[in-house]
């Protein structure tokens, strides 16, 4: 069974360090949602939202002075039982009554995600300035690096080119389609409903998918405000 994070650790970490890296490859990430002061459910971040983490680099490295930060787009989540063995049970209670009846029950789950790589941002310690690449990163983060929900600024500024849209489109084995609606959906609100934004996103995804219109509409038909 794992250990509850000291109070400590809850209070000093940043509002929006919501995960740890528990699984490493080339193009995407495993995290794990980290548990909440109180008696509850990690939150989940939204399908299409935007998390980063951080890469590191050698000294030597070309590429970068500072280490980099990795962007990754959120595209699969689940909370299952941190036991492989059993599977969760139907037990008919709210959730104030799992509080006060059962509340072992919030350390035997785990939540996690799936987040594609989609591109890094260098930090150049020497001058402070940084460059957004879309494409994969040298390399991806490390095990046990902390996550953070991109600030609406920071997606804002990445979303300023449109080369993501391109590895989305690749991601096996996931409803891309509904993955880049939510991406677009998510970027469109933060950019407050941005219209020469939402069409060149439209136009860039009209060229990958090969002029496939019926595809298109039905993919920014779902790009809207809540």
């Amino acid at each position: 069974m794992r250990l509850p994070l000291t109070q400590t650790s809850i209070n000093d970490r940043p509002q929006n360090h919501i995960a740890e890296v528990i699984e490493t490859a080339t193009s995407e990430f495993l995290a794990q949602c980290l548990e909440p002061e109180d008696l509850s459910f990690p939150m989940m971040p939204a399908f299409g939202s935007f998390v980063r983490s951080l890469g590191v680099t050698p000294e030597t490295s070309p590429v970068t002075d500072g280490g980099y930060w990795v962007y990754a787009v959120v595209y699969h989540a689940t909370t299952t039982p941190i036991d492989s063995i059993h599977r969760a049970r139907a037990l008919g209670l709210s959730l104030e009554q799992l509080r006060s009846e059962q509340p072992q029950i919030f350390a035997m789950l785990k939540t996690e995600f799936r987040a594609a790589i989609v591109g890094f941002e260098t930090v150049e310690s020497r001058n402070s300035r940084s460059r957004i690449y879309q494409h994969l990163p040298p390399r991806p983060p490390q095990i046990h690096q902390a996550v953070y929900q991109c600030h609406p600024d920071e997606v804002i500024r990445f979303s300023e080119e449109f080369d993501f849209i391109r590895i989305l489109l690749e991601i096996p084995g996931t409803p891309v389609d509904a993955l880049i609606a939510a991406t677009l959906r998510n970027i469109y609100q933060l950019r407050h409903t941005e219209q020469s934004w939402l069409v060149q996103a439209g136009r860039n995804l009209s060229l990958l998918l090969k002029d496939d219109y019926d595809r298109l509409r039905y993919i920014l038909s779902q790009v809207y405000i809540n």
